[in-house]
């Protein structure tokens, strides 16, 4: 019996089970692309999603963090900040964020790999050439 229980403790299903917890703003390296200065916040909103924060003492500031805290494993804290002045996105600044979306990762950890044969997208199969698919 204790062997089966202790058996239950070693993966991410361990007892006792732990959630894992999101917080926040999940922004990628293709919408902080999208930033321009000059932009209107209602622009900027579109872009980036309604900001978490907004700090009536610092009204021409919005931040956006986000947290993660895994049930087992390293916790991650990103921030990312704009800036307005007059309504106009002026700078903004921040930790690296994601090339990805969340859901974007196979379970194993690595990003999911379309090969011919393989259920992918039809831009995947379309563009691809003999030689693109050895490399």
């Amino acid at each position: 019996m204790a062997a089966t229980l202790s058996a239950c403790g070693s993966t991410n299903w361990g007892f006792p089970y732990r959630a894992t917890i999101q917080q926040g703003n999940w922004i990628t390296t293709g919408q902080v692309a999208q930033l321009e200065v000059g932009m209107t916040r209602d622009q900027v909103r579109f872009v980036l999603g309604t900001p978490t924060l907004q700090d009536p003492l610092h009204a021409d500031r919005w931040d956006y963090p986000y947290y993660n805290q895994p049930g087992y494993g390293k916790d991650e804290l990103r921030k990312f900040t704009v800036w307005f002045e007059n309504d106009q996105l002026t700078r903004w600044s921040g930790d690296p964020q994601p090339d990805r979306q969340p859901f974007q990762k196979a379970d194993s950890g690595k990003e999911a790999i379309a090969l011919p044969g393989n259920a992918g997208t039809d831009e995947d199969a379309a563009g691809a050439t003999p030689e693109a698919v050895k490399e």
